[in-house]
């Protein structure tokens, strides 16, 4: 009897599952009823303005604020939070190290504090781009170095997931890109990452799944992909403007159009390739001056999601 043909499937860890989490402030409800997975290799970004309930999240899952109900899980489950802990490097408050000691032997410190060998000092330096700085006092580190020196704390004991709240914040520009090609590099070379930002941009570049919330609850949960992936729009420009627009308004894939500054915008409802709308177009007697498409911006899906609550 033939044998069935199974296809090779990668299934991935969970690291962290969240079912139905909340907390609660006396009146204020800072999280309600937020469920989702972290699977391993991925960089995840939970996604909001300040107050959304982003450090509130990762306060409740790192054991240092209590939940007031619902769940979560570290590795499926198979190990207790204090063990799981273990496995997972964090920075969630500002970088505090002993200012007139040395990168290298503040990270000594906390090599000694966690049981791990020194060999990983230098190893974790290299990682961040400060093993040339290792011999420097932290008080003489600009702020974003101090980051990128917290950052190799968190990754002394090898974690499988590495955990930041707000990574580049008061950062200047040179020092947000430096952290960001750190946290490449960190996923990389396997490591899990989920990050808390109220910066759009930061998660757009950076991670491959956004978690969005918005007073407390999520309105949306997937890939930055698929956010991202709408049908789009056109950018169109003709002679006449005003029979375009005639044109386009009672077409199948249109679902509105704008205009401004002499351009018109059509934005789509279902798939419309852009050599058929310039066939469409020009069959019509239209021959366009200016065309155009584009994707939405995550930052656009982000206000259309928080503008519709």
């Amino acid at each position: 009897m033939a044998r069935p043909i199974v296809k090779n499937r990668t299934i991935l860890e969970t690291i962290l599952t969240i079912e139905n989490l909340n907390k609660k402030y006396g009146k204020v409800h800072a999280v309600k009823n937020v469920s989702f997975e972290i699977k391993k290799g991925n960089v995840y970004g939970i996604l909001g303005p300040n107050g959304s309930g982003k450090s509130t999240t990762l306060g409740i899952i790192l054991n240092v604020v209590n939940k007031t109900s619902g769940e979560y899980r570290w590795f499926d489950g198979k190990t207790d939070t204090h063990q799981a802990l273990k496995k997972v490097g964090a920075i969630i408050e500002r970088p505090n190290f002993y200012p007139y000691m040395t990168a290298e032997e503040n990270l000594k410190l906390v090599c000694d504090i966690k049981g791990i060998h020194y060999d990983k000092v230098e190893e974790k330096l290299q990682v961040v781009g400060l093993l040339e700085r290792k011999d420097s006092q932290f008080r003489t580190f600009s702020l974003g170095m101090k980051q990128r020196l917290a950052i190799a704390s968190a990754l002394l004991n090898d974690p499988e997931i590495l955990i930041l709240d707000e990574p580049t914040n008061g950062l200047d520009p040179q020092g947000i890109r430096q952290i960001r090609d750190i946290i490449k590099h960190i996923a990389s070379l396997g490591t899990t990452i989920l990050l808390a930002s109220h910066l759009l941009d930061e998660v757009e570049k950076v991670c491959s799944h956004v978690v969005v919330l918005r007073k407390g609850e999520i309105l949306y949960s997937g890939s930055v992909h698929e956010i991202m992936a709408n049908e789009g729009f056109f950018e169109l420009q003709s002679d006449n403007n005003a029979e375009l627009k005639t044109l386009l308004q009672n077409h199948d894939a249109v679902d509105s159009i704008e205009e401004e500054d002499g351009k018109i915008y059509v934005y789509l409802k279902s798939p419309f390739a852009s050599e058929d709308l310039n066939r469409y177009l020009f069959q019509k007697g239209i021959i366009l001056q200016h065309l155009v498409k584009r994707k939405h911006s995550l930052e656009e899906q982000f206000l259309q999601l928080t503008n519709h609550q």
